[in-house]
């Protein structure tokens, strides 16, 4: 079966992640599959929808596989990254804009680029095991894949708290911020997915959803609203340090373990992403702009070597925290190359 299983089961399209020994992260093969698939299904009579899901209980998928991103980065090949940024955006933009239903359905971890498959299905499913999030300033980068408009759009600027603190979110969250539509049991998932394969009408997927409970977001909405307010990430680090009360020196705590570039940037692209005419094509644009550059004049290659490939958990990031991250360096993440 290999990394990927794409088929045509009844009305629909079938899309089947296949490599849960690694959480099925996403490979350079993997997309270019996916995108072939879904151009040939555009005008295919007998393809009403398209079906993504994945095998195993761990993961939907968390994130793309960064062993070549990190090998040939360390080597000196930038070029390499940025062309598999390219064609990952490539692909994001035409889930975005497809012209047939799309769902996805997501259990377990669904982080980066897992995100950037289900963000952009017109029907994002979780289930109980669902924990959804956009770590990506933990290992150099800012939330991508578009997830960055999605972010700027949450309710309560909590999009700016999950984005600094990487915080993972439950099904009934994620549907709170923006990030899932429906809520089903994953035990009924399989009946669903047939239900979907003999009809290829979405519907069976309104039909089938539950009321998601354990929703905390909501319940911070006072605080992520008041001290995550500010333009820059000093302004919010400092509304933080002033408030001093528990969700603060948690959040505080969190954000102290992720690259200070990274978190300024995002907090810069979300900022840009405020308008209410911003569109996903913006939000990839500019995101396109810092991982472009994010091996040369940022963090990520530091920050794989930190968390993934010594483990020592103590990444070296290129400015202080806490401390003013220089605005010429934010500019030049955001300048093209």
């Amino acid at each position: 079966m290999g990394e990927i299983d794409i088929r045509k089961t009844g009305r629909a399209g079938r899309i089947t992640l296949t490599r849960p020994e690694a959480l099925n992260a996403l490979t350079y093969g993997m997309m270019k599959a996916m995108e072939a698939a879904i151009d040939a299904w555009v005008d295919d009579p007998d393809v009403a929808m398209v079906v993504i899901d994945a095998a195993g209980e761990r993961a939907f998928c968390s994130g793309g596989d960064i062993a070549d991103l990190y090998r040939t980065g360390t080597a000196g090949d930038y070029q390499w990254g940025r062309d598999f940024w390219f064609e990952e955006y490539r692909l994001n933009t035409k889930l975005a804009n497809y012209p047939k239903p799309i769902a996805a359905f997501c259990q377990g971890f669904t982080m980066g680029g897992g995100v950037g498959i289900s963000l952009h299905s017109s029907h994002r499913v979780a289930g109980e095991s669902s924990q959804i999030a956009m770590p990506e300033c933990g290992i150099g980068l800012v939330p991508d894949v578009g997830g960055s408009l999605l972010l700027a759009r949450a309710p309560a600027r909590s999009g700016f708290y999950l984005a600094l603190t990487a915080t993972r979110m439950n099904a009934a969250d994620a549907i709170w911020a923006g990030f899932i539509d429906h809520f089903i049991p994953e035990a009924d998932w399989p009946a669903v997915i047939k239900a979907l394969e003999k009809s290829g009408e979405p519907a069976r997927i309104v039909e089938a959803a539950q009321d998601a409970t354990g929703e905390s977001l909501a319940a911070q909405a006072d605080d992520t609203a008041r001290l995550f307010s500010g333009a820059t990430l000093m302004e919010i680090h400092d509304a933080l340090q002033a408030d001093g009360g528990e969700f603060a020196a948690a959040a505080l705590k969190k954000m102290g373990r992720n690259a200070p570039l990274s978190m300024a940037v995002i907090v810069e692209i979300m900022q840009r992403l405020q308008s209410p005419d911003a569109t996903v094509r913006d939000a990839l644009d500019l995101e396109y702009l810092f991982v472009s550059q994010s091996m040369e004049h940022g963090d990520f290659l530091e920050g794989i070597r930190a968390q993934i490939i010594d483990k020592d958990r103590n990444p070296r990031w290129r400015h202080p925290w806490p401390g003013e991250v220089p605005a010429a360096d934010i500019a030049r993440m955001l300048t093209p190359v």
